[in-house]
C-alpha cells in the first residue's frame, strides 16, 4: 500500500500518528519499529544518525524517507547513494517488501556500515542489495537514485549521473540550503530539476533531477 501525500506536522510522530497519517500496515508499522531499535541498539557503538534523532524517529527518519514514495509510486526500483544507516534505503524497503520486482540497492562505501546495513536485512528480510563501493563506480539500472546527508548537489550529481543516464529520476532529499547548492551545482552541471517541499521538515526540500549532462 502507498501513502496518499500528506503535510508537514508538528510536533514529532510516534508510531501510531505515523501509521494514521501513513496508512501503513501493522506488519510494515513493526518492521519500522524493528529498525528503530536496531538503529539505537547501533548508534550506541557506531556514529549511524545523531542521537537526539531517535526520539524523533517516525518524523525525522521514517516520514522523511517514507514521503519518496508518494513522489515515486510505481517505481520498484531504487539505489540509495551513501546509504549510511540506511536512510532513506532500508526505510523505503521495509515498505516495498512483498511487491513482485522491488529492490533496493544500498551503495555504501564505508564497510563497517555495510556491517549495519547486512544485519538490517537479515533481521527484517528486505529485498535489499548492499554495495560496498563508491557509487559512481557501479553500472545499475532502477527507477530512482536517491541520497540523504550524502554529499552537497555538484558533487552529488557526479554520483548519481551513471544512474541518471540509465534512465532513472533522482530525488535527493536536502535541507535549508539546497538553493545554494543548485546554483553551485549549476556551473558544472545542466539538468532540469524541481523543487519539492518537505513533509517532515519545513525548512527541507526534495530536488526532483532529470535530464543531466556536463557544462562543457
Amino acid at each position: 500500500m502507498q501513502p496518499e501525500s500528506v503535510s508537514i506536522l508538528e510536533p514529532a510522530l510516534d508510531a501510531a500518528g505515523y501509521q494514521a497519517l501513513t496508512g501503513y500496515s501493522d506488519a510494515q508499522i513493526a518492521d519500522l519499529a524493528r529498525y528503530q531499535d536496531l538503529l539505537a541498539e547501533w548508534n550506541a557503538v557506531m556514529n549511524l544518525v545523531g542521537p537526539l534523532t531517535i526520539a524523533t524517529y517516525w518524523t525525522r527518519h521514517a516520514l522523511d524517507s517514507s514521503q519518496l514514495l508518494t513522489m515515486a509510486p510505481d517505481a520498484l526500483t531504487w539505489a540509495d547513494l551513501g546509504a549510511g544507516a540506511g536512510l532513506p534505503g532500508v526505510v523505503l524497503a521495509i515498505l516495498l517488501k512483498g511487491q513482485e520486482g522491488a529492490k533496493v540497492h544500498l551503495v555504501e562505501s564505508m564497510a563497517k556500515r555495510c556491517r549495519f546495513l547486512e544485519v538490517a536485512a537479515k533481521a527484517l528480510d528486505l529485498p535489499v542489495e548492499i554495495h560496498n563501493a563508491r557509487a559512481e563506480t557501479l553500472k545499475l539500472k532502477v527507477d530512482v537514485v536517491t541520497a540523504r546527508a550524502c554529499a552537497p548537489m555538484a558533487k552529488l550529481l557526479g554520483f548519481a549521473e551513471p544512474y541518471l543516464h540509465r534512465g532513472a529520476i533522482g530525488l535527493f532529499l536536502k535541507g535549508q540550503d539546497v538553493a545554494a547548492e543548485l546554483s553551485e551545482a549549476s556551473r558544472a552541471w545542466k539538468f532540469a530539476s524541481e523543487l519539492r517541499p518537505s513533509q517532515s521538515d519545513p525548512r527541507g526540500r526534495i530536488v526532483q533531477v532529470k535530464r543531466l549532462s556536463r557544462v562543457r
